[in-house]
């Protein structure tokens, strides 16, 4: 009988070790900036805010035609636009090439080309996971101050 207790007592020590040892205690590696821009998918424009305000639907720097724009993005530093469905100039090529890179130790995302009529080709990065990224821009219309817009793009 104590030897089965003992043997009982052993197989249940070896049960909780090898549960205790499972593959969650060791969390994959985490995954690069470059790494989340670039192998996780194309990115498509989700919204726009200003002061916390929805500014998606303002027409520039969001019409249509840059909305629907997909962007890509290789850990080599190139990239590209394409047009999606409608372009704002029909005499415009389907697919823009451009490059990228870090800046301020990757905490500003340069593109060698503006993504929306009025901004510029630097965003602060605010958040970038394997499913959103966040950018912030300082935006300048034809008229009136320039305001500073998050824009968010999703896969």
């Amino acid at each position: 009988m104590k030897i089965k207790i003992g043997f009982l007592a052993i197989l249940a020590s070896l049960a909780i070790f090898s549960i205790s040892c499972s593959k969650s205690d060791n969390p994959a590696p985490q995954k690069t900036k470059t790494e989340l821009l670039s192998t996780t998918g194309t990115w498509k424009f989700s919204s726009a805010s200003a002061n916390g305000t929805d500014v998606s639907a303002m027409n520039p720097p969001f019409s249509p035609c840059a909305k629907d724009n997909i962007l890509s993005f290789s850990a080599g530093g190139t990239g590209n636009i394409n047009e999606g469905a409608t372009k704002c100039d029909p005499a415009d090529p389907t697919d823009r090439p451009f490059t990228w890179n870090w800046l301020n130790s990757e905490t500003t995302l340069h593109i060698s080309t503006p993504l929306f009529t009025g901004g510029s080709s630097d965003f602060n990065l605010k958040s970038l996971t394997s499913t959103q990224l966040v950018l912030e821009q300082l935006y300048s219309p034809l008229a009136g101050p320039s305001i500073i817009i998050n824009v968010t793009f999703v896969h």
